[in-house]
């Protein structure tokens, strides 16, 4: 298992299908696992609906969707919450900041 929690191989694939009008990325991200488990999720209606018109629409299913959906925005999350704590711990006194010139001095950033 990686860092992310994934098991299994991350390959990026090419999006040669002709999905332009529905796509406009021209790549896209496919992520293959060794393990699968299975999530259920309660959804508002509305929100339902519009997932499974554009699973009829496309040809794909609505669980690729939710999938996709997850994989983009989970690594957003996860640092939003990193954030959050870093920012209680700071407030806390737990922390110090770092002055952005220090940072940027370190990693060869300056001027």
């Amino acid at each position: 298992m990686d860092p992310e929690g994934r098991s299994g191989k991350v390959s990026h694939a090419n999006n040669t299908a002709d999905h332009s009008s529905l796509f406009p990325l021209s790549s896209f991200t496919l992520y293959m696992y060794a393990e699968v488990t299975m999530l259920a999720i309660r959804l508002p209606e509305a929100i339902e609906k519009r997932l499974d018109e554009l699973a009829k629409r496309t040809g794909r299913t609505k669980s690729y969707y939710a999938r996709e959906a997850i994989l983009e925005h989970l690594a957003d999350l996860e640092d939003l919450y990193l954030a959050e704590q870093r920012l209680i711990d700071q407030r806390a006194g737990k922390t110090e900041a770092v002055p952005l010139e220090k940072v940027m001095k370190r990693y060869g950033l300056e001027g």
